[in-house]
C-alpha cells in the first residue's frame, strides 16, 4: 500500500518538524509549508489531507481554506489556539473537516488523521460500486437504480437491462442478445419481452426526467446506452 501523503501548513517550524517527524514514525508522507502563500504554490490534488493552522501572516489559515476547499477534496484539519467556539464553527463553515486547539497532543492528532482517512476509504470503497450516468445512477451492491435520487421501482429484468447497457455505453445489443444476456436461452419468455421491458424503462424514467433520453433505439440493429437531450 503506498503511504498517505501529507501537507502540513503552519508559520512555526518548531511545530511543522515536530508533526513530521511524528507521523514518518507511522510510515506517512509529510511536507510541510510555513505561510498559506507557500502553501498554495504546493497544494494540489495528490495530497491525502492537510493539516493547517489559522494564524499566519500573508494569507491566513481560513483564506486558504476558502482558496483551495474547491481544488481539493482530501479533507482538512485546522490547528489553532484560537478556542473561542465562533473561531471553530468559521472553520468548519468554509471547508474545515475537523478543528484542534493548540497545544495538541500528537496521540490525539494521530488519532483524527487516522480516522479522517478511513472515512474516505470508505466512501471511495462505496463509491466504486456506484455507477453514474446523467441523472441515473446504479447501485450494483444494492441492486437498485435512482434518477435524481429517486428509487426507480424496476421489476428484476428491468434492472438487469439497465445495468447491461450503463456498463457497456455505446454499445448496441441485438434484441437477441439482451434477451439471451437478461433472461437467458432456456427462458420460456417470448422475445418480444425485450421491447415492452424496455419501453417500462422509459416510462419509469421519464416521470423523473422528461428532458434527457438515455436507451437509444437503432432500428434494424437494437439498443444502446446513449445519453441525449431532447427538447420537449
Amino acid at each position: 500500500m503506498s503511504k498517505r501523503k501529507i501537507l502540513v501548513v503552519d508559520d512555526n517550524e518548531d511545530i511543522c518538524l515536530t508533526i513530521k517527524q511524528y507521523l514518518e514514525l507511522y510510515n506517512y508522507m509529510v511536507e510541510i509549508a510555513h505561510s498559506g502563500t507557500e502553501a498554495l504554490k504546493m497544494i494540489s490534488g495528490d495530497f491525502d489531507l492537510i493539516i493547517l493552522d489559522i494564524m499566519m501572516e500573508g494569507i491566513d489559515g481560513m483564506e486558504l481554506c476558502s482558496i483551495i476547499r474547491d481544488r481539493v477534496d482530501c479533507p482538512i484539519i485546522f490547528v489553532s489556539a484560537k478556542t473561542l467556539e465562533e473561531d471553530k464553527v468559521q472553520a468548519l463553515s468554509i471547508g474545515g473537516d475537523d478543528y484542534i486547539t493548540k497545544p495538541f497532543g500528537l496521540k490525539e492528532l494521530k488519532a483524527r488523521i487516522d480516522s479522517h482517512l478511513r472515512r474516505e476509504e470508505r466512501i471511495r470503497s462505496n463509491e466504486r460500486y456506484l455507477l453514474s450516468s446523467k441523472n441515473i445512477t446504479i447501485d450494483l451492491l444494492a441492486n437498485e437504480v435512482f434518477c435524481k435520487g429517486v428509487k426507480l421501482h424496476l421489476t428484476k429484468k428491468e434492472y438487469e437491462i439497465i445495468k447491461l447497457l450503463m456498463l457497456n455505453k455505446n454499445v448496441v445489443f441485438s434484441k437477441e442478445k439482451i434477451f439471451e444476456r437478461v433472461w437467458g436461452l432456456d427462458s420460456e419468455s417470448q422475445l418480444e419481452t425485450v421491447t415492452e421491458s424496455i419501453k417500462n424503462i422509459r416510462k419509469k424514467i421519464r416521470a423523473l426526467d422528461k428532458e434527457t433520453s438515455y436507451i437509444k433505439t437503432l432500428y434494424g440493429l437494437g439498443y444502446k446506452w446513449d445519453v441525449t437531450y431532447e427538447k420537449r
